[in-house]
């Protein structure tokens, strides 16, 4: 036999090897799926005798069959993230951590970039797209990852499972972590959770099943980190570290129902999420995957939730070895944890120690095989079991299309904020500004564009080439890097902006500023970045343009007050189109309609409260002025909801209803609310949403949306509710809904709200009741200067 040949037949045999004709367990990647006949009988098994494979019978028995096949052990391994299957019963092994937050990730290994696919669409990041307030494109980019994904699995490249996304609730402008989330509005947060879970997994067509259990899945999404968790990694005046595996959460039940469970109840009620990932922080001592109450109490049993519940990584290590709950050992900790709800364990807790706890008699074997069963429906619902040919033909033309570029590139033009814009100086000219300066630690960002969680993008766009399209550009780093400590780059940056048409300084933060494991001390921007701005513009003979990228808000109080600041533009973390997106803005092809999605507060904010103080309300007597929108009580920079335009749009509301009436039930009680020495006090205070009848949506309101300016523009319209005055502890107001509208100069448009009473008009009582007060609330269109607002009155009847 010739050398050459005995190559090609070791070729084969290694080709079979990995295909898995010898080893059932090896990943599906070389087959369509895992009840495939031929690679079940290349495994030596047979498919008629494995009723896990019987497509008459649903997920839930198959489910069941296959979890009472396995043994003991088995079972333990079954229950990690990253498991070797059970070759004996024909289950490969699979690895079930994927990231998908705003394009699918390399971050959990279960998705992979190489040869295959060199990179995927990186979108902006989710604070970003928010920005938008835009929810078709929120549930669009969400389509679009998940046709990617499903392109990577087809390749043998990725998974089916994705941990994505991150729906905490900013309660803090120096988390680390506020580039993943949609901001600090917890209805706001809710309503992307539900459109971008929306668009990872409905199967089109097949949206709603009568059995939501037996609905099929484009991708399985994630939403996380349940609850409560915001801070990472943050030290008290350099004096105590406080981090995510130590810190414990003492929300009040108030806080807790009012703001950071609300997104979770949404993702798993509206938007049918197949998972959520509990968090490394304890609340109240209890660490959230150990604690019954948050787990099986509420997600499951409350929420009734389609799907599984997983760890976030190591988070029952965490608990034994860091936090020493109960001083547990292993065996203990994922007792805890399998007790209080927890299907899955990322990592290998689970697979440790699941099968000696279960000999010691610490868990039951039935709690074991409830969890497995909500595991493996989760992967029938995806065709691991037996494919989903809809999606077969996606390949690697699925990924980095032209069409998937274009819409991160409009994602990132609708996600993009003005913040100021005096004298009209912006948008800018071709035939005004031909020959620009571009300086600042960012003029050439592109990593620093995509932010975390991000994969490899196709390709990157930088400021300085999407401003090449329409200018001659000249540039210097003015920064050796974000940090800014050696001003003597400054001078350089200087010379260049003195005979520039037009000066953009592109500052602000990445990901060693703010970032998962690293929260903010302060809000300025870093070293002599400062320096760098004031110098520039005062060079500067044309109109200077600030560009800032962050999550979080920056103090730029000085800036915005400064007549050498012409314009300050908030990018974000843009994506990998970003510099295309931010250049059509500058020189106003695209008119921008962002509004921000956090409050940007002075710098003294960080001076009056701890990070550590979980209350959202003003605490008066420790000078603690109160966290987001709905509380604060303090002056800001930017409010949230705020964001200009190049044209000008006036509001009016045309709708009639001022009011709704609702019956409480004779054998019913009114709630008690407290109310303050000034207030008028109604004979009934309200009433518990339970108690009414709520299912339908029982108020109309139309806003006309009149664009008084020169060119065509896209005006988000927020709406907001103010409770009646006097109750103690309500909110200042709060989001009830929001929608984009885009009117034509000189033209208008009618934009209609359906809304449901009990939701939009309710508040959460000291008691943790949710309620709807009787009397005078307010409805509130818009923020700023065009904000209107009109009475509308509550009444019960008995």
């Amino acid at each position: 036999m010739s050398s050459s040949s005995l190559y090609a037949i070791l070729l084969l045999l290694a080709f079979a090897t990995l295909a898995g004709a010898k080893d059932p367990s090896t990943p599906l990647y070389n087959y369509k799926y895992v009840c495939d006949a031929n690679r079940l009988k290349a495994g030596g098994l047979d498919i008629a005798n494995l009723a896990y494979c019987d497509k008459t019978l649903s997920y839930f028995q198959r489910a069941k069959h296959l979890t009472d096949s396995l043994t003991l052990a088995e079972k333990a391994q079954l229950l990690g993230s990253l498991n070797k299957g059970a070759p004996r019963v024909g289950i490969p092994r699979y690895n079930w951590w994927s990231e998908a937050l705003h394009g699918v990730s390399n971050v959990g290994d279960g998705s992979k970039f190489g040869k295959i696919v060199p990179g995927a669409t990186s979108f902006p990041t989710p604070i970003t797209t928010t920005s938008s307030f835009n929810e078709s494109l929120w549930k669009a980019i969400g389509q679009a990852v998940s046709t990617e994904a499903r392109a990577m699995n087809n390749l043998g490249v990725a998974g089916l499972t994705f941990w994505s996304p991150n729906i905490n609730v900013v309660r803090d402008p120096r988390w680390g972590r506020t580039l993943e989330t949609p901001g600090e509005d917890p209805y706001v947060v809710g309503r992307y959770a539900v459109n971008y879970v929306r668009g990872l997994q409905d199967v089109e067509g097949q949206e709603t099943a009568k059995d939501p259990n037996s609905r099929p899945l484009k991708v399985a999404a994630c939403c996380k980190h349940y609850a409560a968790y915001d801070v990472d990694k943050w030290t008290d005046k350099g004096n105590m570290l406080i981090d995510r595996f130590h810190f414990s959460a003492n929300a009040t039940e108030q806080d807790m129902v009012e703001t950071f469970l609300r997104p979770f109840e949404m993702c798993v009620k509206d938007g049918d999420v197949s998972s959520v990932m509990c968090s490394y922080n304890n609340i109240w001592g209890i660490p959230t995957c150990a604690d019954a109450r948050l787990l099986r109490g509420t997600i499951r049993g409350d929420w009734n939730l389609h799907g599984y519940i997983v760890s976030d990584c190591d988070s029952i290590e965490t608990i034994v070895q860091s936090q020493k709950f109960l001083d547990d050992t292993p065996y203990d900790g994922v007792a805890q944890a399998l007790n209080a709800g927890l299907d899955m364990d990322c990592m290998y807790y689970y697979q440790k120690y699941l099968e000696s706890a279960a000999l010691q008699g610490l868990v039951k074997e039935r709690d074991m095989d409830n969890a497995l069963i909500n595991d493996f429906v989760v992967l029938m619902r995806l065709g691991w079991f037996d494919g989903q040919p809809v999606y077969d033909s996606l390949n690697a033309k699925d990924i980095c299309s032209k069409e998937h570029l274009d819409l991160a590139t409009d994602a990132a033009r609708q996600g993009i904020v003005l913040l100021k814009n005096n004298g009209n100086a912006l948008p800018l000219s071709t035939d005004k500004h031909k020959n620009i300066a571009i300086v600042g630690p960012h003029a050439q960002a592109t990593s620093v564009m995509i932010g975390n969680y991000a994969g490899v993008p196709c390709k990157y766009v930088s400021p300085i080439d999407g401003l090449k399209v329409y200018a001659n550009v000249t540039t210097q780093m003015g920064c050796a890097d974000v940090f800014c400590k050696n001003e003597t780059f400054i001078f350089p940056a200087v010379r260049v902006v003195r005979n520039a048409d037009a000066t953009i300084i592109a500052v602000g933060l990445d990901l060693n500023v703010e970032a998962e494991g690293l929260d903010r001390l302060n809000l300025d921007l870093p070293g002599y970045q400062n320096m760098l701005i004031r110098q520039a513009a005062q060079a500067s003979k044309g109109p200077v343009v600030l560009l800032i990228f962050s999550a979080g808000g920056v103090n730029v109080t000085e800036f915005h007050k400064s007549n050498d600041i012409d314009a300050i533009v908030w990018a974000g973390y843009p994506g990998e189109q970003g510099g295309a997106a931010i250049a059509d803005v500058l020189y106003g092809k695209h008119n921008p309609g962002g509004k921000l999605p956090i409050t940007w507060y002075p710098g003294d904010y960080v001076s009056q409260l701890p990070m550590t103080s979980m209350n959202l309300r003003p605490i008066d007597e420790l000078g603690y002025p109160g966290r987001t929108y709905k509380f604060y009580n303090g002056s800001v920079i930017y409010p949230f909801g705020y964001g200009l335009s190049y044209a000008q749009f006036t509001y009016a509301v045309t709708s009639p209803q001022k009011m709704v009436s609702k019956k409480l039930a004779f054998n019913l009680h009114c709630v008690q609310l407290s109310f303050n020495n000034t207030a008028y006090v109604p004979p009934c205070h309200g009433a518990r949403i339970s108690d009414l009848a709520c299912d339908q949506d029982d108020i109309t309101i139309d806003v006309s949306v009149t664009n008084t300016g020169k060119v065509d523009g896209t005006e988000t319209v927020i709406l907001f509710s103010r409770p009646p005055q006097g109750i103690v502890g309500a909110p200042i107001k709060q989001v009830i809904g929001f929608q984009s509208v885009s009117v034509a100069a000189g033209k208008t448009e009618v934009v209609t709200f359906s809304l449901n009473s009990c939701k939009t008009l309710s508040i959460v009582t000291g008691s943790a009741y949710v309620a709807l007060p009787t009397g005078q609330h307010t409805i509130v269109v818009g923020t700023g200067g065009n904000a209107i607002e009109f009475p509308f009155q509550v009444t019960l009847k008995k």
